[in-house]
């Protein structure tokens, strides 16, 4: 119990108003005071869940599963100051940091919509990642994820979270989530909307998450609220879902949001129960079928779920738009076919889909349902640069790219396994040397405890360290 986290009387005065009559305010206010337990999600594109429990075992790591999410768990370790961040396993991209509550929105988006083989999907406020880095698991890297993130601040995790999960189904768009519904209406099979909020649930984590806690702002943020969620509904397909979500508790945000857009569309709306969404889910669950849920019930974030299928078009009004020309061509045939001739020779690696994309001496290689997409909206990032060309004539050559070894690189038969202080050597920038090559030239895949975790350059019995400057990290690996 922390009794320095700020709680606003107000704020109490409030939630003792909208408490279901089987809770109490002593037990919320008790569980906005206990520290959050620590959550990560296994990263299905890189190891199954039954491999990763193995490891789990191996360091000692008391996994709990967490009930609406299979691929996450809490997590105990005996030296709770060791940060999972720098473990070798959060490096390779093997799980994801996240908060057991936050898992529910996409476990929620999923339980209503299962055709995502091909889709086209949104999250409209995607940073840091941790939605979007799930969706792209659970579909297996297969469709299209628009990640949108308003603020510029948070486009650079946003991307470095999705780089290091080896997704390559994604791009990266830097708008007001509101010009959706006119710029692309009627253009996505489902959309996550995890919608800016107060964070009256985020407490637990942060002890000054209340500090500046406002029944006034709480009503601003509502009226911001109401205009995603109807813009990201215009941009839903007839028959598609939306999750509209918060880490907030206050009414105006939730509940009152979605009744809203039921007011707005009473034809078009459907409200879709997330009773059975997992064991328990009825404890929260609210007369319209919502998830309200209370910090005290499931030892989580204070959270808001809601899953809303579209049943009619609505009107919308198009966007009048004026796009700079795309910057990117198809690639001829021939350049295709030397490319990836390369990554075969090289790496012992053919299994590539997307369609190729060149800029000057880059390529890309981009979803196949972004095609039509590409004279639509403007694009920060999009898809992944897997390589680049240098030299002229016979002196030529293909340089590949960091993004393309955590995307494909576990395919390679071929890459050399690190020991531990070379691993260490190679987060910190460095050369690596007195090394078996295994009479390797020119680039390789390098891997730590069998997962690949980037590329260097073989030079006899030393390998040239190509890992991008801005992933370097002095400290890591701290508990090999």
């Amino acid at each position: 119990m922390d009794s320095n986290t700020f709680i606003p009387q107000a704020f109490i005065d409030k939630m003792s108003s909208i408490l279901p009559e089987n809770l109490n305010i002593d037990e919320l206010v008790a569980a906005c005071r206990r520290p959050l337990r620590r959550a990560i999600r296994v990263n299905t594109l890189k190891i199954d869940i039954k491999d990763f429990l193995d490891i789990a075992n191996k360091k000692s790591w008391a996994l709990t599963p967490v009930p609406w999410c299979k691929e996450g768990f809490w997590i105990e370790i005996d030296n709770d100051h060791i940060p999972l961040g720098n473990s070798a396993e959060h490096l390779a991209g093997l799980f994801y940091i996240q908060e057991a509550s936050s898992m529910m929105p996409v476990s929620a988006l999923l339980h209503h919509f299962q055709d995502t083989e091909n889709a086209t999907l949104l999250d409209a406020a995607a940073a840091p990642g941790s939605k979007t880095t799930q969706l792209a698991a659970a579909i297996n890297n297969q469709g299209l994820i628009i990640a949108n993130e308003y603020s510029s601040s948070r486009i650079k995790m946003l991307h470095s979270n999705i780089q290091r999960c080896g997704i390559k189904n994604v791009a990266l768009t830097h708008f007001d989530a509101a010009v959706f519904g006119q710029w692309l209406p009627n253009t996505f099979d489902a959309i996550l909307l995890d919608a800016p909020c107060s964070g009256e649930g985020t407490v637990r984590k942060d002890k000054q998450a209340m500090k500046n806690w406002d029944q006034t702002a709480i009503e601003s943020i509502s009226t911001v609220q109401k205009t995603l969620i109807e813009s990201a509904f215009k941009a839903l397909k007839t028959g598609g879902v939306m999750v509209y979500s918060t880490c907030t508790l206050s009414l105006e945000e939730n509940q009152d949001v979605c009744l809203h857009l039921k007011q707005a569309y009473p034809d078009s709306v459907e409200f879709l129960s997330l009773d059975n969404l997992f064991k328990d889910a009825d404890k929260t669950l609210t007369p319209e079928g919502f998830l309200h849920i209370w910090p005290q019930i499931y030892d989580t974030e204070g959270f808001f779920v809601a899953a809303i299928k579209k049943m009619a078009e609505v009107a919308v009004e198009p966007a009048q738009k004026r796009l700079r020309k795309f910057p990117f061509q198809p690639t001829t045939q021939t350049v295709r076919s030397n490319l990836y001739d390369y990554f075969e020779n090289q790496f012992s690696i053919t299994q590539l889909t997307g369609v190729l994309y060149q800029r000057d001496d880059e390529f890309w290689l981009f979803p196949e349902n972004i095609v039509p997409l590409i004279n639509e909206l403007r694009f920060s990032r999009l898809g992944i640069k897997i390589a680049e060309k240098f030299g002229k004539g016979r002196k030529s050559g293909f340089k590949s790219t960091h993004e393309f070894a955590t995307c494909f690189g576990q395919q390679s038969p071929l890459a050399i396994e690190l020991l531990a202080h070379q691993a260490r050597e190679y987060y910190q920038g460095r050369d690596i040397h007195d090394i078996d090559t295994n009479n390797s030239k020119g680039e390789v895949m390098l891997r730590y405890q069998g997962h690949v975790i980037g590329l260097g350059k073989s030079l006899d019995n030393r390998i040239k360290n190509s890992l991008p400057r801005d992933l370097i990290l002095d400290k890591n690996l701290f508990d090999e």
